[in-house]
């Protein structure tokens, strides 16, 4: 394993985070207390609790995971984009670092920075609502298998735009209604039964499920089945980057 190669990568991507400090961390935790001010303390003050929990904490989890989803994405399609738009991927390619390595570089520097921005925004929703922690270990585990999973399907998307626009297709037009529609404000077992079947096939809904489930030990599906369908995700984004770099699609041509 050639750690410096991997080291190299990482801490390349990190440097970038901080030279964009302002875009990278502080724009989507200021997005995200926005929802907090709104929904949190606005809306969710004159709402029932769900569950047993106030609509303001019962929102936290989701909005968390909302921001993880679509940061992790973003990082690591830029990330691996940028060296192909530039043409310095080539130089990754001849350089002695494997596929793996290289994947590893990339994949953990947009892990850690999601990790990161979930971890202020965490400290952040305490300034608008009270909430607990009941599974602090599982919330933490949730937390990362979600970023590196995420992480990991950004860097095909990045692999597979040929343009900027590209880059925006699927955060906006499919992962962000998808998290809308995940049960990131609503538990999915307040809508009606052929709709909760139907938000049974969003994956979203499990990944914030199981994270919910870490908060306050309530989740609209079993957190074994939540787990599950994450690493089965996470699986198949392996599977697939493991195809581009044997076949060079899009990153030898």
């Amino acid at each position: 394993m050639n750690f410096y190669g991997i080291k190299a990568i990482y801490l390349f991507e990190m440097a970038r985070t901080w030279r964009t400090i302002m875009q990278s961390i502080a724009s989507p935790v200021l997005s995200t207390s926005l929802y907090f001010i709104v929904f949190g303390s606005a809306i969710g003050s004159r709402m029932a609790s769900i569950e047993g929990v106030s609509y303001g904490a019962f929102i936290v989890p989701g909005l968390i995971m909302l921001s993880i989803l679509t940061e992790s994405i973003s990082n690591a399609s830029f990330g691996i984009y940028m060296p192909k738009f530039t043409g310095t991927i080539y130089e990754v390619l001849s350089a002695p670092i494997s596929a793996v390595e290289t994947v590893i570089g990339y994949v953990g520097a947009a892990a850690t920075k999601s990790i990161i921005i979930g971890t202020i925004i965490l400290v952040t929703a305490r300034l608008f609502v009270d909430f607990s922690i009941e599974h602090p270990v599982w919330m933490i585990a949730f937390l990362v298998l979600t970023s590196v999973t995420f992480s990991l399907f950004g860097f095909i998307i990045g692999i597979w735009a040929d343009s900027f626009q590209k880059l925006q297709i699927v955060p906006l037009m499919i992962v962000t209604p998808l998290a809308f529609l995940g049960g990131s404000f609503y538990s999915i077992n307040m809508l009606p039964p052929f709709w909760q079947t139907i938000a049974l096939f969003n994956p979203v809904v499990y990944l914030v499920s199981g994270f919910r489930w870490s908060f306050y030990g309530v989740a609209d599906v079993g957190v074994g089945i939540s787990l599950g369908m994450t690493l089965v995700f996470m699986l198949i984004c392996l599977a697939a980057i493991g195809w581009i770099f044997r076949t060079g699609y899009r990153i030898k041509a």
